[in-house]
């Protein structure tokens, strides 16, 4: 019986370098990408992206005609992360950059590229600081990617007053910025918590040419208005006649707490402390176990 043969291997270095060397190369091309917004043509070769990407199996499998193929078109992608997808589908390694990566992972995950996807979340979880968190943390969201979430509502509790200052923070989705206002760990006082919640509504109501109030109306309810002291409720108060934001009985609520001196007056009106919750007067008066 014959025996098998030995698989031996060559330098896996010299391998990968050569084929990088294809990435973006027009010589023996058989393929062009015009990508990204700037409509850049990206040139590659069809027998590689297929083999490598079920997506581009999919997208290149059809038969090319005669002649010069047409450009495939993917204009929401930016260039430098397409080209890293294409590093990495050459290469089996990609070169990663902090102010790129979210869009390199976002392209992993429409591409089903499970293990560029995970290469990126790890670059994500040692390069994050307190101007990307909110965009990793919209990223995360909107991709269903639980541990980067966690790792992201983690990192703005204990930088809450940061990142609420990013740029990052004011283009947070709704369904992303609820479980930030949820967290009892954030550490920020009450009062600045709703002048940042106010500016996140006055630049998505700029966005979406819609009322404050309706684009806050999602998250609102998860402001401790309780917490505030008379004085503070008063001023939020007046502010909202002017420009509204909160619903007037959501403020009710928190003048009945203080009313009744009992934090279980208005169960619509939460008032646990956060971790930096500065000290009031009436908070004796309210259950204000921190968890």
């Amino acid at each position: 019986m014959e025996n098998p043969g030995l698989v031996v291997h060559g330098q896996a270095a010299s391998f990968s370098t050569a084929l990088r060397s294809l990435v973006n190369n027009p010589r023996y091309s058989d393929v062009c990408f015009v990508v990204g917004q700037e409509r850049q043509e990206v040139f590659a070769h069809r027998c590689l992206l297929a083999c490598r990407c079920n997506f581009f199996q999919r997208l290149l499998g059809t038969e090319t005609g005669p002649g010069v193929p047409s450009p495939v078109v993917l204009s929401t992608v930016p260039t430098e992360a397409f080209l890293a997808v294409l590093e990495f589908l050459y290469a089996n390694s990609v070169t990663l950059h902090r102010y790129s990566v979210l869009e390199v992972l976002t392209a992993a995950v429409e591409y089903g590229l499970e293990e560029l996807r995970e290469l990126c979340l790890e670059f994500v979880m040692k390069v994050l600081d307190v101007e990307l968190v909110c965009e990793a943390l919209q990223v995360a969201v909107t991709f269903g990617l639980g541990p980067l979430q966690e790792r992201c509502i983690t990192f703005i509790e204990a930088h809450s007053q940061e990142a609420l200052r990013t740029r990052g923070f004011l283009e947070l989705s709704a369904t992303a910025l609820l479980p930030v206002l949820r967290s009892d760990k954030l550490c920020v006082d009450e009062a600045e918590l709703v002048k940042a919640a106010r500016n996140w509504a006055r630049v998505g109501a700029a966005v979406l040419e819609r009322p404050v109030a309706e684009v806050a109306a999602p998250v609102v309810r998860e402001l401790r208005l309780a917490l505030l002291a008379p004085a503070e409720l008063s001023a939020l108060e007046e502010q909202n006649r002017q420009e509204p934001l909160i619903p007037v009985e959501q403020i009710v609520e928190a003048w009945k707490c203080h009313a009744l001196r009992r934090g279980d007056a208005a169960p619509g009106a939460p008032c646990r402390r956060r971790r930096g919750t500065l000290p009031r007067d009436h908070h004796r008066f309210l259950d204000l176990r921190f968890k």
